[in-house]
């Protein structure tokens, strides 16, 4: 069951192993594989936190709105935490485990950048985006 697990994280993880594998495959040892694909994930969340402060900015009018996003990042991260957990369960105490950990939060990271990024190019007027158009 483990080893089924297991499998399954990585598959799922594979996207953001192929994106992180070019920068990471020097690594020799799980040691620096664990470090490498760590870094990679603290990127995406260094442009994740980036994104979210632009849309904070553009929030500063709307308190309600405001209130609404920063409820929905507290929800995504525990979100995220969880999902991370429960993908890499079968890895428990192993060696991989924070290797297999970073690459799922990367992917996951990623995928809140991409939405962000989305939210900033709102066009005005547009009643389905919860951030105004930048000014």
């Amino acid at each position: 069951m483990k080893i089924a697990i297991l499998t399954a994280a990585v598959v799922l993880a594979a996207p953001t192993f192929a994106l992180a594998k070019d920068k990471c495959a020097d690594a020799k040892d799980q040691a620096t594989m664990n470090q490498c694909f760590g870094a990679e994930f603290q990127k995406s969340d260094k442009k994740l936190n980036e994104l979210y402060k632009q849309i904070e900015a553009r929030l500063k009018d709307d308190a309600d709105t405001k209130k609404l996003l920063v409820q929905a990042q507290r929800d995504w991260g525990k979100f995220r935490d969880a999902e991370c957990s429960f993908q890499t369960a079968g890895a428990a105490g192993g060696s991989m485990m924070p290797m297999l950990i970073a690459q799922c939060m990367d992917g996951l990271t990623q995928s809140r950048v991409k939405g962000f990024e989305g939210y900033l190019k709102c066009q005005e007027g547009d009643m389905s985006c919860p951030v105004p158009a930048a000014n």
